[in-house]
């Protein structure tokens, strides 16, 4: 009897599996499904995904599961800008948020064709942070004593060896005020919402997927599976396979977890960021 319960949980698991290979081969309608989790500042591997699905003619829409807080502001404008393409081609485009897509997380979102989000589903924290941490009081009373010669008043503005002076600070804001009113564009260029009435609420705080219904940040309310479903909708495809895009992740990552993500936005060269702060 443990002889063929072994057998048959064998064939089961062959069978998980050659179906899991069936759905990634390129023949017939797919939809494809992309995870985007953790902190964005490496944009690459999942810009690369993106290329590949668009160029891929068996795809015919994309789900993108996001579930971020965010990450610095070029690489969520290289994703944002991927999704873009891939839409230009005419393949629908559907965000299935999970626990958590804001700010970056939901820059990321805007391009889609349908924005999927459960109510409790943390969203918005529209706008743009820029840190500073000075080390020069404990470095003086250990005897430490830096040198900066520059070519330039704001060469070394984010020097953790010093405070910032009035001058640096008024030239930050300015900086991330122009990367606040980009994010700003780039809603309304996808989203239905009045502009003043985006104003009022793109001051950084976070919004249930409940409350971003309300205001028209995200279309309707549901899980992955609602996506997967409206994706197929939308491309005009109900029998189409969907299929798992593959999660690349170094050795490190898998022992570290996401933790890592954090580690590289403290060693990121961007000292601008679309990310959730609480």
């Amino acid at each position: 009897m443990k002889k063929w319960v072994f057998l048959l949980t064998v064939l089961i698991i062959i069978a998980l599996m050659v179906s899991s290979l069936i759905a990634r081969i390129p023949v017939g309608d797919r939809v494809a499904v992309l995870r985007i989790s953790g902190v964005v500042v490496n944009p690459i591997p999942i810009v690369k995904k993106i290329e590949k699905l668009r160029r891929d003619k068996s795809v015919k829409a994309l789900v993108v599961r996001v579930d971020s807080p965010g990450g610095s502001v070029g690489a969520s404008q290289e994703i944002y800008r991927a999704l873009e393409r891939f839409r230009a081609e005419g393949k629908p485009v559907v965000v299935s948020m999970g626990n958590v897509a804001a700010s970056g997380g939901y820059y990321i979102s805007l391009p889609a064709n349908y924005i999927f989000a459960n109510p409790g589903t943390i969203t918005g924290s529209i706008g743009v942070v820029v840190q500073h941490v000075a080390y020069r009081d404990l470095l003086e009373k250990i005897g430490i004593k830096t040198t900066v010669i520059k070519t330039g008043k704001f060469k070394d503005t984010l020097n953790p060896f010093r405070e910032l002076t009035p001058e640096e600070k008024k030239y930050l804001k300015e900086t991330i005020t122009e990367a606040h009113e980009q994010f700003i564009e780039a809603i309304l260029k996808y989203r239905k919402i009045e502009e003043g009435k985006l104003k009022e609420i793109a001051d950084g705080r976070v919004l249930t997927g409940e409350r971003a219904k309300e205001l028209g940040l995200v279309d309707e309310l549901g899980g992955l599976e609602d996506a997967i479903e409206k994706a197929k909708e939308l491309a005009g495809v109900p029998d189409a396979r969907e299929f798992f895009v593959p999660e690349e992740k170094s050795l490190l990552q898998r022992v570290v977890g996401s933790g890592v993500e954090e580690l590289k936005v403290l060693s990121s060269y961007s000292p601008l960021f679309y990310l959730m702060r609480f």
